[in-house]
């Protein structure tokens, strides 16, 4: 790792403010999108916020997802019962590879962690879609860091 990048990708990425930037843009084109539109049939402009603050948490900054909104358990159970199939995935990854190269700095390594953080966490996203609302998850341990060199 080149030693003049910051320790954590939060801080690489900009912070949160560059974090709500990119939910934003991600958002502006999964809503718009046919195949992805149904999946967020329930989405409210606080979703953006709460991407972004779980992104900070996940990648290094501030623990607000799990002080304020319930940590990896409430992340999860979101997403029970969406029944994402592989291709919503692999468009949703499309969307937010071209909303990273629109918002985040120019670093392609950055770049590199953080849609590997993506296509990690979009495969235990549609995993979990897969079962019902209510489905008992059990612990799922805390929050996962990502840092450059992936899962910590």
């Amino acid at each position: 790792m080149n030693d003049q990048r910051p320790g954590t990708l939060y801080e690489a990425v900009g912070g949160i403010d560059v974090l709500r930037r990119l939910s934003r843009t991600f958002y502006r084109g999964a809503l718009a999108d046919p195949l992805l539109a149904p999946v967020f049939a329930d989405f409210t402009p606080t979703h953006i916020e709460h991407v972004a603050v779980w992104l900070a948490e996940v990648f290094g900054g501030p623990t607000g997802y799990t002080d304020r909104l319930g940590g990896h358990q409430a992340l999860l159970r979101a997403h029970l019962g969406l029944a994402v199939t592989e291709e919503q995935r692999l468009r949703w990854m499309e969307l937010m590879a071209e909303a990273v190269r629109a918002e985040l700095p120019g670093d392609e390594l950055l770049r590199r962690r953080v849609l590997e953080y993506f296509d990690w966490g979009t495969r235990i996203a549609e995993d979990v879609s897969g079962s019902p609302a209510g489905t008992d998850l059990g612990d799922p341990g805390p929050t996962p860091r990502w840092g450059w060199e992936g899962l910590k």
